[in-house]
């Protein structure tokens, strides 16, 4: 047994998992914290902490997935003043191998760590083992990367394919386009800004604006709440999960109108990644909005918009799709990473 420790370090919270691998590559954990970020001058004190409380044995190698750019193994957190440095954290921590990868990597790697209930099938397809695996996910902002596959093992490739342009493909989306870039004055607006969780704020507020539905006051209350606190640090409501429950429970007409033309722009982009990376090894939405509009995705025009490419349909038709379920999977692919080192 060789003892891991996998952690999932963002901005607001931290979250620390000690495991345990087998020989057959099997994880099983020991102990796990979350602990708020902002709490601590850098990740050292909180490892030092949780292992305290563990009271194991230091562990022989640690991950950890890192929500911002990991360059040489050091990365500066973008809500935080922690820089951190793998050689520093072994030295420090006093642990044999550390090692610093992007968290939708970790995603990446996390997928070989899921079990079937993990996932939900959006379409079958059919699985060529040796073909490139791609993931897309929507969340605070969108996460895109790939997977291909070298030897026994896939090796991880993260990207900013979430900072491409948003390309519109009717009247509306045209007008949503034009609303953004008058909005916010700028000269370009990312697929981003659409397709991620301020993107659903983004869509209710055009919609809105635009007066093609009325606005229920609760709603109204609490975005009206979200935009008087633009620049404070922490927001004291989310309005994205309260438009994205009201849409859910088919309570506000105005909300589900957002989540149906916020899903159209999600199927449309992850089938342009498709199209990029023909990835017949599956293509993976991951991130936290998914699971959480399930039934809005599952009943929606998501694979229509994914495969609507013109003549290159028949090849999108054959890509197996899944929705990643399991909230957890950035520490697997953690722990999975770790136990490469």
């Amino acid at each position: 047994m060789t003892l891991l420790l996998a952690g999932d370090i963002g901005g607001t919270k931290t979250i620390l998992r000690l495991v345990e691998i087998s020989d057959s590559s099997k994880l099983n954990t020991i102990f796990e914290e979350t602990y708020h970020s902002g709490d601590f001058p850098d990740l050292v004190p909180i490892v030092q902490q949780f292992l305290v409380k563990a009271n194991t044995p230091t562990p022989q190698k640690a991950c950890f997935a890192i929500a911002g750019p990991v360059i040489n193994n050091t990365a500066k957190l973008t809500n935080l003043v922690w820089f951190l440095d793998s050689d520093r954290l072994q030295k420090e921590l006093n642990i044999g191998s550390v090692s610093l990868i992007n968290d939708f990597a970790a995603i990446g790697y996390g997928i070989f760590g899921l079990e079937p209930q993990d996932l939900l099938t959006l379409q079958a397809g059919k699985l060529k083992p040796e073909a490139p695996v791609a993931i897309i996910g929507a969340g605070t902002g969108l996460g895109q990367g790939f997977l291909i596959k070298q030897g026994n093992h896939y090796q991880v490739f993260p990207s900013e394919g979430g900072h491409t342009d948003f390309a519109p493909r009717n009247e509306l989306e045209f007008q949503l386009l034009k609303y953004l870039l008058d909005k916010h004055h700028i000269q370009r607006v990312s697929v981003e800004r659409v397709v991620s969780g301020q993107g659903i704020v983004a869509i209710y507020q055009f919609l809105r604006d635009r007066k093609i539905a009325a606005e229920s006051p609760e709603i109204a209350q609490i975005v009206r709440t979200w935009e008087q606190e633009t620049g404070q640090p922490e927001k004291s409501v989310d309005p994205g999960a309260a438009i994205g429950k009201a849409a859910l429970e088919k309570s506000d007409c105005l909300c589900e109108q957002t989540l149906q033309l916020f899903i159209d722009a999600y199927g449309a982009e992850a089938g342009n990644l498709a199209l990029k990376l023909l990835p017949y090894g599956g293509l993976y939405i991951a991130g936290g909005i998914a699971p959480k509009i399930l039934p809005l995705i599952q009943n929606s025009n998501f694979l229509l918009n994914f495969t609507q490419k013109g003549r290159m349909r028949p090849l999108l038709e054959e890509i197996p799709v899944y929705i990643i379920l399991n909230p957890q999977v950035g520490l697997i692919g953690a722990a999975l990473c770790a136990a490469r080192l």
